[in-house]
């Protein structure tokens, strides 16, 4: 299968680096060619499109200006799952971590990102849980690849422009080894195995941190280097299986990834525990097959996911995951892309019910600010004089400059999020309520356009909160006017307590009845009020007034709200 097909291109290297040892491909017996006269490991700046960003490189441990073959566009490749059982937290983190910088580069930035995703559906564990539910590999790869795109779907993550399957590209990654084995660099066993050879390709081999020093895969004792790895696995009893020229077998697990992105690619990425073996065989194969010097220019690595306490990762195989669906049983779509956003992509990120509260947090922080914003712009929030110069030019303007300038620099969300909540606090500050503003000029037009800016950077980061909220109300069509009736209802009893209640007839402040009644009345309205923060409608007193709001959350596991602690007390 080939994708996304690029000219071939002439590298005009300087003196000394042709001048260096270059390795030279060996082309069946004797001949030789050599692969774009790129030495050992040496990473080279590609030519063509620079988007002005720069992000940390794993070929070479450092940040590179991102660099793209076609202006506006992005080819690129990532390894999907190996579907034969519940995707997890660790899965979630990783795939939402890269749908946060895919979307930060086309929405940010104008390029338009081509990504595939390969699905793996034929391998070692999904054939062994077919045999222990005593139904068809294929059945077992259906139902949990179908699982798979739904909960990607729930967690919004933006689809792939194609997922490929291995076992409907059989055929071509056949074709793929043969092209392997016609330029020297796979050889087949008598047993009826296909190894890549690794001392083919010299110095070349060991591009990731700690591949030199690998022992290898387990293989059959034919193989030359305890290096070499599977690229056509020859079929065991009662296993499925496909014709090719070496026997009956099926493919070994690094050979599809290279065969399905086939031709050179702009990004690759994937799980920090991806680099080696499996992406270090990637490039191996595929830089033999192409006979190129550079397969994918940048390789994005992401950071496991831990749970607290733990130095171990998330996974199957240690029994220490938590499910995607279990996990949204408990916290809201809004309130996990936060608890990525907060942590840079390639760096290991602790899930705990702390770090969880500290997303819950920020995000009730922004939910508050908006809200507040939206009472002042409809009159319903009385407030001192605002500093609107200050807040367009000092706040909004800078904080714009601010978060452009961190995701261009290998996409830094946590710096972004840090100046979106820097204008959120002095945005916060402006709208503190009083009883009366003294007829003062309000300042609508600079709160709508912080609204309007933060609201547009959360949906790039695929948080939208406005929406969510319109899909609870969507729920019940006459919620919204009982909660409606229901806070004037309270907002008339405490003024009434407050001793601010008018006389209806002259519009003259009417005193109440003695101090201790109304007391008993202000713990009633922040009773009711406490009531129904954990049923999602979030009352908060603003002076005289009050406003409502119905909030996405779902109680956290300790049975309590992170909006609570931002609540006003009415009393």
């Amino acid at each position: 299968l080939r994708m996304w097909r690029s000219p071939v291109r002439t590298v005009v290297w300087r003196a000394k680096l042709l001048n260096r040892a270059r390795l030279i491909y060996t082309v069946g017996a004797g001949s030789h060619r050599s692969c774009c006269g790129v030495s050992g490991r040496t990473w080279t700046k590609p030519s063509g499109f620079d988007t002005g960003l720069k992000t940390f490189n794993s070929l070479t441990k450092q940040k590179e200006p991102l660099i793209l073959a076609r202006e506006g566009v992005a080819t690129w490749y990532s390894c999907g799952p190996t579907v034969y059982d519940h995707a997890h937290l660790g899965h979630a983190c990783s795939y939402v971590r890269f749908d946060l910088l895919q979307r930060i580069l086309s929405r940010m930035f104008g390029v338009t990102v081509i990504h595939a995703m390969v699905i793996t559906d034929i391998d070692d564990k999904i054939i062994r849980r077919g045999w222990e539910e005593n139904v068809s590999p294929t059945m077992i790869a259906r139902l949990y690849e179908d699982e798979f795109k739904r909960d990607m779907l729930s967690l919004k993550v933006v689809p792939p422009v194609v997922y490929l399957r291995v076992t409907e590209n059989v055929h071509h990654i056949i074709s793929f080894i043969k092209g392997i084995i016609r330029n020297g660099h796979a050889y087949s066993t008598e047993e009826g195995d296909v190894y890549f050879d690794i001392q083919s390709i010299g110095d070349r081999y060991g591009k990731f941190m700690g591949a030199v020093d690998s022992q290898g895969e387990p293989g059959s004792s034919s193989k030359r280097d305890s290096r070499d790895f599977a690229l056509w696995k020859r079929s065991k009893p009662e296993e499925p299986y496909w014709e090719s020229p070496w026997g009956r077998g099926r493919p070994g697990w690094h050979i599809e990834c290279s065969t399905i992105a086939s031709s050179q690619l702009d990004i690759h990425s994937g799980g920090i525990d991806l680099a080696f073996p499996h992406h270090e065989n990637e490039v191996a194969q595929s830089e033999a097959y192409h006979q190129c010097g550079q397969w994918a220019h940048y390789f994005l690595h992401s950071g496991h996911l831990h749970l607290k306490g733990s130095s171990e990762k998330m996974s199957k195989s240690l029994k220490n995951y938590i499910t995607i669906k279990d996990f949204l049983q408990s916290y809201s779509v809004n309130e996990f892309r936060m608890f990525c956003l907060l942590t840079k992509y390639r760096s290991a990120i602790d899930y705990s019910d702390s770090s969880m509260v500290a997303a819950c947090s920020s995000l009730g922080t922004i939910s508050t600010f908006i809200h507040s914003a939206q009472a002042y712009m409809t009159g319903q929030l009385q407030c001192s004089p605002v500093q609107e110069a200050v807040l367009w030019d000092r706040y909004l303007a800078e904080t714009k400059s601010s978060v452009l300038t961190a995701l261009a620099d290998d996409f830094d969300t946590p710096r972004a999020l840090s100046a979106l909540m820097n204008m959120v606090y002095h945005g916060n500050r402006q709208l503190q309520p009083v009883s009366t503003s003294g007829g003062a000029a309000r300042s609508p037009a600079v709160f709508g356009a912080m609204v309007r800016y933060l609201t547009d950077v959360l949906d790039v980061f695929g948080v939208d909160l406005l929406h969510s909220q319109a899909d609870l109300l969507s729920s019940g069509s006459r919620l919204q006017a009982v909660v409606e009736q229901l806070t004037h209802f309270r907002t008339e009893v405490r003024a009434f307590a407050l001793g601010h209640l008018k006389d209806q007839t002259n519009g003259t402040p009417r005193k109440t009845g003695p101090p201790t009644d109304r007391a008993l009345l202000l713990r009633a309205c922040d009773s009711l009020r406490s009531d129904l923060a954990p049923l999602g409608v979030l009352i908060q007193d603003r002076g005289a007034t009050s406003t409502w709001e119905i909030t996405e959350g779902k109680q956290t596991q300790r049975g309590q709200r992170v909006h609570d602690k931002d609540q006003d007390r009415s009393s």
